[in-house]
This record gives structure tokens, sequence and C-alpha cells, in this order.
């Protein structure tokens, strides 16, 4: 059997990790030469072992200066003291932003022409909402802003292993002069002489180092917060739609932010992910061999049933719904959960409290991603409160 799919391809992949759960827990896929890691024992395991690090990309040769820069520095992508000097700028930077408001975000996204025409939800919002506020959070300018959105999808593939020419083409293209806006921004924020020097004199590194890192970092939440960020939004919304209805229950801020909480554990948009072994690991009575890779099925064990009760359940009163690992655990843990969740909250809030929803009958189809669930299109109607659907 394959563990590796596109989730376009696969309408229920929870049956299938509820009989891996249930009959192999730990795997071997002899086709891809791959360890399947189902159970939520198992992954914990490996997400907090030491031997188990995040597999470095190939070498390319084709990718540009910047784009190196970028893949180089990400924390997401490094281990050992590397990761250390990426995750600490990466905290301050996230430490630093300032808030903004997500409403008027979101009112400025929303067609003044919304009221009962369909809009795209994934398009719209979903897609924009999580780098603005980013972006504004950081105070980039309305011309610098519109690039950056205009051209991330394209930014995002640097995050394949592996690229095709055309998609390298693209990588190139966008990345020289989004690395060089970053950089020019993060040079005006009040905190930049701090986050320099404190990163520089604690790791002995130049300073030239310490801003590539802290660029990259930057231009690392712009990425994440495209791919994570729009599944949030999107998945919430689906099961808040198909499990409520807004237009006769009242949908305070705290019962939506229990379903953002739950939809991570129960319907998350990362899916996988994957480690490569450094040394030999045992787990349990399976020996892990050197070099082996590793991939971990995040989405399998938020539903393993020897962690949460009644686990095919969707249940926002369950107890340990925040124990999920859609954000990870260990030194790898996403550094953007809070924003994400706060973000999805405030948005469902704003949509629930000016507007009734109609989702519409489509079936919904995804990307043709093997890590990622995400939606391609939500279409939804919004209509006024007081008006009869």
């Amino acid at each position: 059997m394959s563990t590796l799919f596109l989730q376009s391809e696969v309408k229920n992949p929870y049956s299938l990790y509820q009989k891996m759960i249930a009959e192999n827990p730990v795997y071997w896929d002899e086709t891809n030469k791959i360890w399947a890691l189902y159970s939520y024992e198992a992954c914990t395991e490996i997400l907090n072992h030491p031997a188990a690090h995040i597999p470095a990309f190939p070498s390319n040769n084709a990718l540009n200066k910047y784009a190196s820069i970028i893949s180089t520095n990400l924390a997401r992508l490094s281990n050992g003291i590397q990761h250390e000097i990426a995750r600490e700028t990466a905290v301050v930077l996230f430490s630093s932003m300032k808030t903004v408001g997500i409403n008027t975000i979101l009112e400025e996204l929303l067609p003044k022409e919304v009221i009962q025409n369909q809009i795209n939800w994934v398009d719209l919002v979903c897609k924009k909402l999580p780098i603005l506020t980013i972006l504004k959070s950081c105070d980039f300018n309305k011309k610098d802003t519109h690039f950056i959105c205009e051209k991330i999808a394209q930014l995002v593939k640097i995050m394949q292993p592996h690229k095709t020419a055309e998609e390298i083409g693209l990588i190139n293209k966008v990345s020289e002069e989004i690395y060089l806006i970053t950089e020019r921004q993060l040079s005006t924020l009040p905190f930049y002489k701090t986050l320099i020097d404190k990163i520089s004199v604690s790791y002995t590194i130049s300073a030239e180092e310490t801003i590539s890192i802290g660029v990259s970092n930057l231009i690392g939440l712009f990425i994440q917060s495209y791919d994570a960020g729009r599944g949030l939004l999107s998945n919430s919304l689906i099961q808040i739609l198909s499990r409520e209805n807004p237009s006769k229950n009242k949908m305070d801020k705290d019962l939506i932010q229990k379903m953002v909480l739950e939809t991570l554990r129960f319907d998350p948009p990362i899916h996988n992910t994957r480690r490569v072994a450094t040394e030999d690991i045992q787990l349990n009575k399976t020996i892990i061999k050197k070099n082996d890779p590793i991939l971990i099925v995040l989405a399998a064990a938020n539903r393993d049933p020897q962690q949460f009760t009644n686990a095919v359940n969707f249940d926002i009163e369950r107890n340990n719904n925040h124990e999920h690992l859609t954000f990870g655990t260990g030194g790898h843990t996403c550094l953007a959960k809070h924003l994400s969740v706060n973000i999805t909250t405030e948005a469902l809030y704003y949509l629930f409290s000016s507007f009734n929803i109609v989702l519409s009958g489509n079936e919904i189809a995804h990307e043709p991603l093997i890590n990622a669930r995400l939606p391609k299109a939500i279409w939804i109607s919004l209509y006024n409160l007081n008006q009869t659907i």
C-alpha cells in the first residue's frame, strides 16, 4: 500500500488513517521506501526525538542567491544550532509585531456588493487575510504589500523538495524582489537593532548573517500564513456551517474559538510532515534505521482513540482538544499557532456577527498536495442578519 497520495485524489483520507491506526500504526511503505507513522504515541515520540531531523532539501544550483538564502535560513527547515538561531529570531519577530484590526482588513477584502452574491471564500479571504495581517503588523507600504500578496503563490513553491524547471523559474523571478523589500522594511522597524545585536552576540555570528536569518524568517511567516493560514480559515468555516445554524444560534467568540481549536484536531489543514533518522531509532519493537525517511501523519494521530475520547466525533467540549499535533510538538512547534487561531477566530466572529451565511452545495475539491488538505474553493452567499433566507 502506498502511504503517499495527493489529497485531491482521495475523498476521505480519514478512513485510511483509522484503518492504519488499528492495524499498522508504524508502517514500512516498501513502494516509497518510507516509514509512515499513524498513532499518536509514535508520532509524538518521533516529533520529540533528537535523532529525527527535518530532511535537508536536495541541493539545487538552479536557485538564485536570494531563493537559496531564504530556504537555507528558514526555521522550519533547519536543525541543531542553525534551528536554535532561526527559531529565536522568529520568536523576536513574532513578539515585536504590532496588533492590527482583522475586521478592518476583512471590510477591505469583502466587496460592497457582497450581499446575496456568491463569493469564493478561499480566493477572496483565506489566501489574503493571514498574509495581509502580517504585512500590516510590520507596516509594509501599500505598494510592497500588494506585490507580496500577488506573488506569494509563486514563492511558496520554494517549500517543495523537488521543483520543476518552471517552478524554479517562478521562484527566482520573485524571490529577489520579495527578499529586498522585506530586508528594507525590517531595517525600519523599532526592534531591528535589538534583534540584530541580540542574535549576533548570543551566537557569535556576523550582523550580515543575522540580517539574512531575520529576513528569511519573516518571509517564512508569509509562506506559512498563505498555506496553513488559509487552510484553517477554510476548514473552520466548513466545520461550523456543517454543524451549527448561525442564524438561529448565537455565535459568540468563545464558541467560535472552541470550534477552531477542534477543527485543528478534527480536520487540520496540514496532514503530514517528514523527518529523517540520523541514527537508529527504536520505536517499541520497530527499529527505524539510520537515514530512513519518516512520514508523520499528524491528521491520523489527531484521531487516535487512545488519545482522544470518541476521536471520530467533532466535540468542542472534549477536555484535551489542545493536545492535537497539527502544529507539531517539541523544538519544531509552529510559532504561528496562536496567531493562526486568533486570525481565524476574529475573522469568523466578524463574519457571523455581520451576515447570515449559506454554503453552496457543490462538493469541495482539494489542492493536489501530499502534505496539506486545502480546499480549492468554498462558495458561500452572504445575507443581512435580518433577511429571511
